[in-house]
């Protein structure tokens, strides 16, 4: 059974813990779109998986939702952006990398306060708004 924490429960995570949490959310609902958006082979749903779960695609979908989060939310969003690892991004430049943590973060910190129904509007909100960049 899942716990669900306090606002201040799920502060006491580093940005990077809330982010390795995030980051299973955010796959998890960008492959449950695409499944349910066409059938189509394997290859082809993760092909269109790692478009939208790229560095680059989750930076942009991190400044689309910014002017409709709360302050609290951006707050998590500022931390996860301003988190500093050990990890060197491949594919991606050092301020991408840096706000799809942030985007990963807040998804994390969301997830463990139970606050589902604000992911999911916010991920339709990045879904609706960033049309383009999924095809």
């Amino acid at each position: 059974m899942r716990k669900i924490l306090t606002h201040h429960e799920a502060n006491q995570y580093s940005p990077l813990s809330l982010a390795f949490l995030g980051d299973s959310v955010y796959d998890t609902l960008v492959r449950e779109k695409l499944l349910i958006q066409a059938n189509m082979p394997v290859s082809k749903l993760h092909s269109l998986k790692i478009r939208m779960a790229c560095a680059e695609f989750q930076s942009k979908a991190s400044d689309v939702i910014l002017p409709i989060l709360s302050e609290k939310e951006s707050a998590v969003l500022k931390r996860g952006r301003n988190a500093t690892g050990n990890t060197v991004p491949k594919h991606a430049n050092t301020a991408d990398y840096r706000k799809a943590t942030a985007l990963e973060c807040l998804f994390g910190y969301l997830y463990l306060t139970g606050e589902n129904e604000r992911i999911c509007e916010l991920f339709e909100y990045i879904s609706e708004n960033m049309k383009s960049e999924q095809e």
